[in-house]
């Protein structure tokens, strides 16, 4: 089951991309006790995400916008968030 946070990022970023793929996958387990580590059991996250929004982005405009999207979610509630933008067909 998702944790509160990973299903908060769900639907921040599905009002924002309407994404035709998502994926918020939880890292925390593979960092526990490493820096950032905050034992809330939802500090470090993946997000791959498709989107039509994104076709003919580059990969740092698309991190950002998806950063927008999440508000004080990246660096104030969670440690580390990796992201995967694309765009249908790349």
């Amino acid at each position: 089951m998702a944790g509160l946070l990973a299903l908060e990022m769900e639907q921040l970023l599905t009002a924002a991309f309407a994404p035709t793929h998502l994926a918020v996958i939880n890292d925390s387990a593979r960092h526990h006790g490493h820096a950032g580590d905050d034992g809330s059991g939802e500090s470090h996250f993946t997000v791959e995400i498709e989107s039509c929004v994104f076709a003919g982005l580059s990969r740092l405009e698309r991190q950002r916008m998806v950063n927008r999207a999440l508000g004080d979610i990246p660096g104030a509630r969670v440690h580390a968030l990796a992201i995967k933008a694309k765009a249908p067909g790349e």
